[in-house]
């Protein structure tokens, strides 16, 4: 299973964004749904007003619809959740998504996120990956979380799947925090590459190409009208270039290391998948 939420954790919609380019292109039919009713409040979360193709109107509330996506010939199918990240009922809501996974067989659980970091639109956007799986940890070179603080849901859902026993990522792409909310699909590019890497299904990021060089553009021209942006970005340039990882596992590394995982987690008979 693949999610991203759009709310706390989803700056400028990059990782429902991401989600969404995964489903596109493709059959992906809706197999589950929450409803939304018991947590939301719809006066954060509006529903809104539409016309059908029928001229009659109906109202579209915020919507968490799972989606099968199938790769034929391929290492996996996906089960896909772009939704929206609720206002109630945390718990519950995490617990229907342990439901769908559990009752559908998924091996793993993959929380896509976007957050605002002190990096240039001018550099590939970087993905950072923690789990507190061990085999996940070594197989995939993951970090181990390190946050405390505040949370959304999905800090709730990845303490739940622990509990749970189900394996789970949590893969975050760094945003430039000087861009506001403006549209960064380098960054949702950069969230389907490290999961086709890892997960060894096609993601489509390429589709995202042309609005990547479109927004780049405009970035550019942006931070190219005022001198201390200019400034800020070549230092941000600078200490990007510095730290950058010499020597990240390569993506066949990280595909192998994956399936070799998930070989060892289908013979463990204590697995819940199972």
């Amino acid at each position: 299973m693949v999610l991203a939420l759009r709310g706390l954790f989803d700056i400028a919609e990059v990782a429902t964004d991401a989600v969404d380019t995964l489903a596109t292109g493709r059959v992906a039919p809706v197999i589950a749904s929450i409803d939304p009713d018991p947590f939301f409040d719809f006066t954060q979360e509006r529903p809104q007003v539409e016309f059908t193709d029928d001229e009659e109107r109906r109202i579209r509330w915020p919507e968490n619809e799972f989606r099968l996506a199938r790769f034929a010939g391929k290492a996996h199918d996906l089960v896909l959740l772009c939704g929206v990240e609720p206002h109630l009922r945390y718990a519950t809501f995490a617990d229907a998504i342990i439901r769908v996974a559990t009752e559908l067989g998924c091996e793993v659980v993959v929380t896509l996120g976007a957050a605002p970091e002190a990096t240039p639109h001018s550099r590939p956007a970087h993905v950072v990956g923690s789990s507190t799986n061990d085999g996940l940890v070594r197989a995939l070179g993951l970090g181990r979380p390190q946050y405390q603080g505040v949370t959304g849901l999905v800090g709730v859902l990845q303490e739940r799947l622990d509990r749970a026993g189900i394996p789970a990522v949590s893969l975050r792409v760094g945003v430039p925090h000087y861009l506001g909310n403006a549209k960064h699909p380098q960054s949702s590019a950069a969230l389907l590459r490290h999961l086709e890497h890892v997960l060894g299904v096609p993601t489509g990021h390429a589709a995202l190409n042309e609005d990547a060089m479109r927004w780049r553009t405009l970035h550019d021209e942006a931070v190219a009208e005022d001198d201390q942006a200019a400034r800020y970005v070549a230092m941000l340039e600078h200490d990007y270039d510095r730290r950058m990882e010499a020597n990240m596992p390569t993506g066949d590394d990280l595909a192998a290391e994956f399936e070799k995982f998930l070989r060892d987690q289908r013979d463990d008979p204590d697995n819940p998948a199972h």
